[in-house]
């Protein structure tokens, strides 16, 4: 049986309208915003700057600008087709810009794939993995395609994750199947961990290993986590910064504490489902976690 294919990201194309940028209502420049609320603005490992991208009549991200320097946690939030997808295929290199620009490590995606994405982790709900491979296999081939690929760390990981390294990744549960494209896309130790609405209809115990026992783990250690879900929940446990996306344009984006403060009611603080709520509407909030 010949060798097949490296498993590809598998994106949806998000369908959204938008025309202009939205200005963020707390007091941080969105093209350079300060990880954590600090004085000191880090090396940004991504840029955005008046990205634009339309399908036909549809415009799904309109004039977006962000900055995330590196080691911090970034949530990025909106309901489902609000252009979070959308956006990280320009991170990955696979759409093209419009108009405007997209760096990440200082570099474009689209003309340099190989300078980027060696340097990313990436986990999607559409978590695509050969299934007539068994993990252990599939750890052996996918190593070939990181130079900085860390053996120990990977088997670490398949026994933290309970993997058996003789399964076939088809007979493995969804949770499983999310846990295998977890160490996948940890195992090389990345500059950059993108993580598109990697638990959504997964158990909680599964939630928690991608929440508590990486996240964290990945920004402590100076790295960068951009965790994109539609479960407001989930990223306020998590994130050190927050944008809000709405029929791609950014609603708000700025530290979470400040986003925090900045919507208190006296002795309240509202939730970060209630603040998205005052801002876009009950119509267009995300659904809750179950």
């Amino acid at each position: 049986m010949g060798r097949p294919p490296a498993p590809r990201p598998q994106l949806r194309r998000d369908s959204i309208d938008g025309e202009n940028h939205g200005e963020c209502p707390c007091d941080y420049n969105q093209a350079a915003v300060r990880a954590g609320g600090g004085s000191k603005v880090s090396e940004s490992v991504i840029s955005v700057s008046e990205l634009t991208r339309r399908f036909g009549a549809t415009t799904a991200l309109a004039s977006v600008t962000l900055s995330m320097p590196r080691g911090a946690v970034y949530g990025l939030v909106g309901a489902n087709g609000a252009g979070k997808t959308t956006l990280i295929k320009h991170l990955l290199g696979l759409l093209r810009a419009e108009s405007g620009s997209v760096r990440v490590f200082g570099l474009d995606p689209v003309t340099d794939p190989v300078g980027v994405l060696s340097r990313i982790g990436y986990l999607s709900e559409e978590n695509d993995l050969p299934g007539w491979m068994r993990v252990d296999e599939l750890i052996r081939y996918s190593r070939a395609f990181y130079p900085a690929w860390d053996d120990g760390y990977a088997d670490e990981l398949r026994q933290t994750f309970a993997l058996d390294p003789t399964a076939r990744i088809t007979n493995l549960s969804k949770g499983q199947k999310a846990r295998a494209g977890l160490l996948l896309a940890l195992a090389h130790r990345p500059e950059l961990l993108v993580l598109d609405e990697p638990s959504s209809g997964l158990d909680p115990i599964v939630r928690r290993d991608i929440l508590a026992a990486v996240i964290r783990t990945i920004a402590d250690e100076g790295r960068t986590v951009l965790f994109s879900s539609h479960l407001l929940e989930e990223v306020e446990q998590v994130a050190d910064h927050v944008t809000m996306i709405h029929n791609g344009k950014i609603v708000l984006s700025a530290p979470l504490d400040a986003i925090r403060e900045s919507h208190r009611a006296g002795q309240r603080v509202p939730s970060l489902a209630e603040i998205f709520i005052a801002l876009v509407g009950m119509a267009a909030a995300p659904a809750r976690e179950a």
